[in-house]
């Protein structure tokens, strides 16, 4: 018999937990998106009734159809890479979007927000492993983007995101975490601008994320379960 969604949710917890108390941090630090994508509105309602209100979805298209069947009062965060022309869906849909990685959409978005009377609160996202497979932001491109970002009235950066390379041992994603800290330290100091969050773990290597710093981890087989073959897009 596999194991219920709260008990899933109960060691991921746990997990959580005894990584903060190793590097001295608490727990109500580090925020977990449940991470949706491919599941249907009758497994975040599982995930509700257990007391999860935060969510992240990769695809617009997929976040639109199913955000209205679920239930109400619930944070969305777009986790997956948003192309330029889906600016204005994501923003209406989403309270936090991760995957900012080009000034051109940088402007869509505050566009888009201007349009909807709406504040848009982004990450950028940061390639710190320079894998040319994923997406983000070179290291050096950054403070720009930054600083004109900063001068869109509505947007608001609140932090960085990156995707550690993909390895069996969670500890070989810890050198990428570290640098992404501390580039965020170097850039608020040098720019002055505030960067409370990073976003940065899933479930292969959240724990080390923590360690590092990550003030919101995105988990989805662990809560969820794997996904079958035919429901992977």
């Amino acid at each position: 018999m596999s194991p219920s969604f709260s008990d899933r949710l109960a060691r991921v917890q746990e997990r959580v937990s005894a990584a903060c108390l190793r590097c001295g941090r608490s727990s109500d630090e580090v925020a977990l998106i449940a991470v949706s994508k491919t599941h249907g509105p009758e497994a975040v309602a599982d995930a509700v009734a257990c007391g999860l209100r935060r969510f992240g979805e990769n695809k617009v298209q997929e976040a639109g159809a199913k955000i209205p069947l679920c239930p109400g009062g619930l944070t969305w965060d777009l986790v997956g890479h948003l192309q330029s022309n889906k600016a204005y869906a994501a923003v209406e849909l989403f309270d936090l979007i991760h995957s900012v990685d080009s000034i051109k959409l940088a402007r869509m978005l505050d566009r888009a927000g201007d349009t909807l009377g709406k504040r848009v609160r982004i990450l950028l996202e940061v390639n710190v492993s320079g894998e040319s497979s994923k997406f983000g932001l070179k290291p050096e491109e950054v403070p720009g983007l930054l600083e004109e970002a900063n001068g869109l009235p509505r947007l608001e950066v609140v932090g960085l995101m990156t995707m550690a390379p993909l390895a069996p041992e969670a500890e070989k994603a810890r050198p990428h975490f570290r640098r992404l800290r501390e580039l965020r330290d170097q850039w608020s100091s040098q720019l002055g601008t505030p960067l409370p969050e990073l976003s940065m773990g899933m479930s292969h290597d959240f724990e080390v994320a923590i360690e590092e710093g990550a003030t919101c981890i995105r988990v989805g087989t662990l809560l969820f379960g794997e996904r079958s073959r035919s429901e992977v897009t």
